[in-house]
Parts: C-alpha cells; sequence; structure tokens
C-alpha cells in the first residue's frame, strides 16, 4: 500500500445486533483475513479494549492500525450535555496513545427533521467545540454526514450549511459516498467540491432503487473516485462500510467478499 491505504468499518457488524459488541478481536481476525490494513471501530465496539494497552496488543496480533475511531452522539442542544463532554474527553485522552488515528464524529439521526436550522446550528457548534478540545492534544477530527430521513445533514444545502459552519481549522470532512447518493447527491461532485477538506473517505455501494448494495454491486463509482484520490494526491485512509442486507446473517463472509473486490480492484490502483 502507498499513500492511500485501505480500512474496514464495524457497522457491518452491528447490523445483526449487539452481539459482536466487545468482540472486537474477532472483527480483526476477519478484517486481517480479509486483507484491510486497518480497522475502524465504532466506540462501543471496544469494551475491554478500551484499555489502550489491550488494544496495542490485539492490533499488533492481528497486523491492523487503528485508522479511525468513531464516536456517535446526539448533540442535540447548543453546547455538548455534561455527559457527551465527558464522552469526549475520555476518547480525546485515549486516542493520545494512538497519536495518527483519525477521530470521527457522527451524529446519532433522530426520528424526523423539525427545527432543522436550530439543529445544524446545534450539531455544529457541539463538534466544533469537541474537534478544537481534540485538536489541543494533537488529535485530528473529521465530520460524517449521514443519509436516514432524520438526518440534519443530507442534502446538498445541507452540507454547504455544514461544511460553511464547521471550524476548519480543526476539523475536517469524511465524504461517505453511499449517504451522498441516498441524499440524491452525485458523489464524485460533492468529492470535488469540498476536497480540500477532505481528510477520510467512507465507501459504501447502493442499487439503483436506494438499497444498499455489497461492494462493488452497485451503482458508486469506486474506481473513477478512487482514481480522482490519486489525481488529487489524497494520503489517507479509504474505509469501507458495507451494509448490505447479506451483513445481517453473515457480516464475516460479507467482509470475507469485500475483500476481494478490494484485492481485484482498488489495490492494484493504490500500489507505487
Amino acid at each position: 500500500m502507498a499513500k492511500i491505504k485501505i480500512g474496514c468499518e464495524t457497522y457491518t457488524w452491528q447490523m445483526p445486533g449487539e452481539q459482536y459488541k466487545g468482540r472486537l478481536e474477532h472483527i480483526m481476525q476477519v478484517c486481517q483475513q480479509a486483507g484491510f490494513a486497518g480497522i475502524e471501530p465504532e466506540s462501543s465496539f471496544l469494551r475491554h479494549l478500551s484499555d489502550p494497552i489491550l488494544l496495542q496488543e490485539a492490533l499488533d496480533k492481528y497486523q491492523m492500525e487503528l485508522a479511525v475511531l468513531c464516536v456517535v452522539e446526539d448533540w442535540l442542544d447548543p453546547k455538548e450535555t455534561p455527559e457527551e463532554r465527558k464522552r469526549a474527553d475520555g476518547w480525546i485522552n485515549f486516542l493520545s496513545h494512538f497519536p495518527d488515528t483519525l477521530l470521527l464524529l457522527v451524529q446519532m439521526p433522530q426520528a424526523n427533521r423539525d427545527n432543522l436550522a436550530v439543529r445544524q446550528a446545534n450539531c455544529i457548534s457541539c463538534v466544533n467545540d469537541f474537534a478544537r478540545r481534540a485538536a489541543e492534544k494533537g488529535i485530528i477530527c473529521s465530520k460524517h454526514p449521514n443519509s436516514p430521513l432524520g438526518s440534519v445533514f443530507r442534502t446538498e444545502s445541507d452540507y454547504a450549511m455544514m461544511m460553511e459552519g464547521l471550524d476548519s481549522e480543526v476539523i475536517g470532512y469524511c465524504p461517505d459516498v453511499g449517504h451522498i447518493a441516498k441524499g440524491n447527491m452525485d458523489p464524485m461532485a460533492i468529492i470535488k467540491e469540498y476536497r480540500d477538506a477532505v481528510n477520510l473517505v467512507h465507501y459504501k455501494d447502493m442499487h439503483d432503487d436506494g438499497r444498499w448494495a455489497a461492494t462493488g454491486e452497485g451503482i458508486i463509482e469506486f474506481e473513477a473516485i478512487a482514481q480522482y484520490l490519486i489525481d488529487t494526491d489524497y494520503r489517507g485512509w479509504i474505509i469501507i462500510e458495507d451494509e448490505c442486507d447479506a451483513c445481517i446473517t453473515d457480516p464475516d463472509g460479507i467482509t470475507l467478499k469485500d475483500g476481494l473486490y478490494i484485492d481485484r480492484v482498488l489495490k492494484p490502483m493504490f500500489k507505487e
């Protein structure tokens, strides 16, 4: 692998329910077998591995990098709640042991988009405060919008508002190409528009009817996007996040299948 590396997100193992929480070593083993260089766990998967010494031992055992740590919060108020801030500062301190790991900030979608402008402003305020404290500790953050109907950043105008509000001094942007497409936008166009802010990329595939697809089986132009990233000297991670229905019953098998696609299509593009 050269300037671009490929990792795997743990949401694939969240789709069956809660049974994989606390089984991050199992997930790492599958990711290693599939050929991924790194992993992006959502924080609730860590459990006993929230001890950085134990996590480093597991990473070494499975030859994985901790590419990204994903933190999900509500951020509904103008400032973080005391509980949100306590958790945030805990993860910032945790990542002081992994200084090369990105901290990905994701808002939990709600049931609707009522009071949209206020909720957007509140989320941006909380995320900026979080990222500023992280930056003081040398931790680099990225913001990941998503596309469920209750998400406050899911359309082109939402993205424009988000990007205008984020403090570019302390936080970058993680385009998730599947969520962009689900929001009726062109992933390539959005990445090009906000390329200067991109410091992490999520790959997720989608069928033309809006259903999530297994990686490489949908309409997302992964190769073209990868080539654009290469051409614009992107240096960082592409994280595969498969959410197709088959993940509900066989997240391991889908991940191994994704690994075959990556070996065949993406990895050859990233070699020096």
